[in-house]
């Protein structure tokens, strides 16, 4: 009998299968609707609407970014 261990890789390597037979529109489609399933997730676990849940994460993803060197030599 698998382990649960086993099982999970076994069912992440079936799913990254079957993204890399989608067409990129595809892939670009479920890229979308993941991204809408997990905002719509953030904003019902934290009791949010919609544009608040946006600006947070968008907050959060500026928040952790690391600053460009390349830019910081062009702009000085």
């Amino acid at each position: 009998m698998p382990t649960v261990t086993a099982a999970l890789h076994d069912l992440r390597a079936r799913a990254a299968d079957d993204v890399r037979r989608m067409s990129i529109p595809q892939r670009v489609e479920l890229a979308l609707r993941l991204g809408e399933r997990d905002l719509e997730s953030f904003r019902a676990t934290h009791h949010l609407d919609r544009a608040t849940a946006r600006r947070l994460l968008e907050r959060r993803k500026q928040a952790t970014r690391q600053p460009s060197a390349c830019l910081d030599r062009l702009i000085g």
